[in-house]
């Protein structure tokens, strides 16, 4: 473990190889698990104000569910998730040609909305754990993404270069250099 700034940082950022693989995997990180991805408080205010942009883009299943229960769900610790159509699948996903995809990132790059789908599903499969003013930035391994570590060991791809968008857009240009820096001192 590893610190820049006021993040703890697991060393499987700067080791573990990683290049998601949507044509082995078809999405299954946005239908699959015990909650919904995580929000932060900000993100549901956005997809709140927005929600008639990116309601064109979601299932009827996913626009029936928000209808009815919101944007937003409490996780197993008390924290924001997204909400969860009956069968386990985020409320915001559709499906374009059987690989699951988020309606959030389509309106938004479509140019409909000014931000992009939720941090934490940006930065998939790093999951953000905050204490106090400390974050805790882990690497969560999960065995829905094993084909995307073999593809990152076979393009040599770090996870940390492969998420540099997301990592960039959550905590800075400067943090990432830092990053960087870190990993070449090995």
């Amino acid at each position: 473990m590893f610190a820049i700034k006021d993040c703890l940082i697991s060393d499987d950022i700067k080791t573990v190889k990683f290049c998601c693989d949507l044509s082995k995997c078809r999405g299954e990180c946005c239908i699959a698990g015990d909650c919904g991805a995580p929000l932060e408080e900000e993100e549901i205010s956005l997809i709140e104000d927005y929600l008639d942009k990116i309601t064109p883009y979601m299932t009827k299943e996913g626009i029936d569910t928000v209808k009815s229960q919101g944007v937003f769900d409490y996780g197993l610790e008390g924290e924001y998730v997204t909400t969860l159509i009956d069968e386990g699948a985020c409320a915001f996903v559709y499906s374009d040609n059987g690989v699951i995809k988020c309606s959030i990132e389509k309106a938004f790059k479509k140019g409909e909305i000014p931000f992009n789908k939720p941090i934490s599903c940006h930065l998939y499969p790093i999951r953000l754990k905050i204490y106090n003013k400390t974050t805790a930035v882990n690497y969560d391994q999960w065995d829905i993404c094993k084909d995307a570590v073999s593809c990152g060991k076979s393009k040599d791809i770090k996870l940390y270069e492969f998420l540099k968008e997301p990592l960039i857009r959550r905590f800075g240009e400067e943090w990432y250099e830092d990053l960087c820096e870190e990993t070449c001192e090995e």
